[in-house]
Formats: structure tokens, C-alpha cells, sequence
């Protein structure tokens, strides 16, 4: 794949507006769960999931590939992202924050197209079909679909964008072609599952439930982290990211085919199995490798990482047993632990990017 040229400078603000949006979106999800606390906006609450996944995953999701493609076309996905972000955050009419957010899926499966022309592989097509999926469930929300209902599009999204990054290092692990075939058809399926939902509510949930779950195994089986398990530093902390991170999309897949018609306590157990337990575990476990090349810097391994991905699964545990028992205190408690266990990802982030360069390893 290409790199830039030079770096773009506009690189910058749009992760600062990617990372605002994650501070609202964390804010609207406490503001959601009941806990008392000032508004900011009068639609921010309603916003929680808009703001987390095509705010600020979408901004994230496509300033990385914006940055190693260095096309300065290529930003338009990333900012458009980042400006449905502003309009939910400004409580601009919902329609205005979708269309944003519908435009930047469509320009983010023309960067990939591009990126398909230069590397034709299967991992490059499989992030194209992650945005296509994207841009579905946006074009879905854009037009009046209930959040509820588009909700499998856009973990469809997240889910397919993380299985082609890992895909593209399980090159190193061989893949029969029977494991490549059941790799198509897991896709399928979530896929179908995400299309369904907006008819079917509940059999588009058990389909999702069914793919999401498949997929686990599939990565438990062929994800070179069972080998890198057993390495020292940053590769074993990504791997002891990425194994419990199967783990919970294991459990958001089989909540929905459990239970089929998914409401309250369980609909919030199954999402954020899916979106904290699995998308957050890859966040943290990719972030070392992902900022430096985004901004330029170096971050210095430590073992106090660990302390925010011990802390996530832990809330996450609370989060997932509080929802299927439906225990509204444990629930809040275990939104204030997930909103401490970013912000410490955070704090240790930027401590790493302070420190003197250390080679990663």
C-alpha cells in the first residue's frame, strides 16, 4: 500500500474531533442509563449510538486508512464522519447528522475501492463490504428506520472492518480452503442478518446473532494471537486484546439467537457485548500500532495498559450479567466502570506518546 508523501495536516483535528465525539458519546450513554446529569444538548442522549460508531469509529476507522493512502481526497470520508458527529452533538435535526454520515460511508467505500485497484486481496474486500454495509444501515437510518433496527448494519460494519484486519495478519497462519469458504459464509450471513432487521426484527437479530457467533470461532480458530499469546510486550497485549475480544462477540451472537425478540436489559447486554466487549478490546489492543502511524509519534509499551483492558472486561462482565438479570443498578454501575475504563485508555495513551521512543515489540 502507498504512503503519503507527506503528512496530511488536517490529520490533527480530525482525530481531536473523532476523540470529542467519543466524550459525547460516552456522555449521552451515562445520560441514557438514567444517571443524573446535565443534558448539554436536548437529542444528545438519543444520540449515544450514532455518536460511538459512525462519529467516532467512522472518523477513526477512515482517517487511518485516509493517512496511509495519503490522497488528500480521501479525508472527505473521516470528515464527513466527523461532521455528523458536530450535527447530533449541535442538535441538528437527526436527518442532517445521518446524511453526513451516509456521505462518508459512500466516500470511505470509494477510498477502498482505491485501495482494492492497488491490493487486490481478500482482507481489501472485505473492508470494502464492511463500509457497503455501513452505508446500508446509514442510508436505513437516514430514511426512518429505528436505531434499534439498523443496529445489526452498523455492527456489521465494525465486526467485518475488524475480521479484515485480522484476516490480513492471519496470512502468516495457513487457511485451508475450507476455513477460507467458512470465512464467505460467516460474512454472509451477517450480512443477511443486518439486511433482515429493518422487516424482521426478530429474525434479523437471530440471523445476526447466528453470524456474530460463527465469527468468534472462526477467529478463535485461525487468528495468529493463539501464537502471539505466548511472545512477550505489546504482540502478547494484543493478543490478550483479541482472545477475550472473541469471547464477548461469541456472547452478543448467541443473546439474539437465545432470546430472538431482544428489548430492554438484554437488547443493551447483546450490544454491548458486541461493541464493548469485542469492538473496544480490539481498539485497545490496535491503538499502540495505530496512532503512532496516524500522528507521526512513537508510544512506549508498558505494562500499565493492562490496567484499562482489565478494567473494560471487568465492567463488561457487570454490564452483560446486569442486562440479562434486568438489574437497572448494576447496569449504571457498570456504565460508569465502562466510561472509566476508556478515559483510563486514554490517560494511558497519551502517557505512552509522552515518554521517550521505545522500540515496540
Amino acid at each position: 500500500m502507498n504512503s503519503p508523501a507527506r503528512p496530511n495536516p488536517v490529520r490533527f483535528p480530525l482525530l481531536l474531533l473523532g476523540i470529542l465525539t467519543l466524550l459525547a458519546a460516552l456522555w449521552a450513554g451515562m445520560l441514557r442509563i438514567g444517571l443524573a446529569l446535565p443534558s448539554l444538548s436536548p437529542t444528545l442522549s438519543g444520540g449515544h449510538g450514532p455518536l460511538m460508531i459512525s462519529g467516532f469509529l467512522g472518523t477513526v476507522i477512515g482517517l487511518e486508512r485516509a493517512v496511509a493512502m495519503g490522497r488528500p481526497w480521501m479525508f472527505a470520508a473521516p470528515a464527513l464522519a466527523a461532521a455528523g458527529g458536530l450535527l447530533i452533538l449541535c442538535g441538528a435535526p437527526a436527518a442532517a447528522g445521518a446524511l453526513s454520515m451516509a456521505l462518508s460511508s459512500a466516500a470511505l467505500i470509494l477510498l477502498f475501492t482505491r485501495i482494492v485497484r492497488v491490493q487486490p486481496t481478500l482482507f481489501n474486500y472485505v473492508l470494502t463490504l464492511a463500509a457497503a454495509v455501513w452505508l446500508g444501515g446509514n442510508l436505513s437510518w437516514l430514511f426512518g428506520t429505528p436505531i434499534t433496527h439498523v443496529v445489526p448494519a452498523w455492527a456489521g460494519f465494525l465486526v467485518l472492518t475488524i475480521a479484515g484486519e485480522r484476516l490480513e495478519l492471519a496470512r502468516l497462519v495457513r487457511i485451508s480452503r475450507g476455513g477460507a469458504a467458512a470465512f464467505l459464509a460467516v460474512l454472509a450471513v451477517v450480512v443477511a442478518g443486518a439486511a433482515l432487521t429493518p422487516f424482521h426484527y426478530s429474525l434479523g437479530w437471530r440471523v445476526t446473532g447466528l453470524g456474530l457467533a460463527a465469527l468468534s470461532l472462526w477467529l478463535l480458530r485461525y487468528d495468529i494471537a493463539r501464537r502471539t499469546v505466548r511472545t512477550r510486550g505489546l504482540t502478547r497485549f494484543i493478543a490478550l486484546c483479541m482472545l477475550p475480544g472473541y469471547f464477548w462477540l461469541l456472547v452478543g451472537g448467541l443473546i439474539p439467537l437465545r432470546y430472538g425478540f431482544i428489548y430492554g436489559g438484554i437488547y443493551d447486554a447483546a450490544l454491548h457485548a458486541v461493541f464493548l466487549g469485542f469492538v473496544f478490546s480490539m481498539i485497545f489492543g490496535h491503538a499502540p500500532v495505530i496512532f503512532p502511524a496516524v500522528l507521526g509519534v512513537r508510544m512506549a509499551f508498558t505494562p500499565r495498559f493492562y490496567s484499562h483492558l482489565v478494567l473494560l472486561h471487568l465492567s463488561v462482565l457487570l454490564r452483560v450479567g446486569a442486562g440479562l438479570a434486568e438489574w437497572l443498578p448494576g447496569r449504571q454501575w457498570a456504565v460508569v466502570l465502562n466510561v472509566a475504563a476508556v478515559l483510563l485508555f486514554l490517560l494511558n495513551t497519551v502517557r505512552s506518546v509522552r515518554r521517550k521512543p521505545a522500540q515496540l515489540r
